[in-house]
């Protein structure tokens, strides 16, 4: 499924344009964006109500050399 996001402002003039040019793909929904914010705003604070803690969450690379390997496996 894919979603084509109308902004808001702009639905009234591309809503139904882009919504008639993918009447024949249906794996397009068009759809209208209504949010009015950010769900996680700077103030965004834990359930506890301690600030929240935002952290690289990427592995960390293996210390050391890779051992030799053999070709042919």
């Amino acid at each position: 499924m894919i979603y084509c996001v109308v902004p808001e402002a702009l639905a009234g003039e591309l809503f139904d344009k882009l919504t008639d040019y993918y009447t024949d793909d249906p794996n397009v929904t068009v759809i209208v964006e209504r949010r009015k914010g950010s769900r996680r705003g700077p103030t965004a604070a834990t359930p506890s109500g301690e600030p929240r803690i935002v952290r690289d969450r990427r592995r960390s690379r293996v210390v050391g050399d890779l051992p030799d390997v053999p070709p042919g496996g």
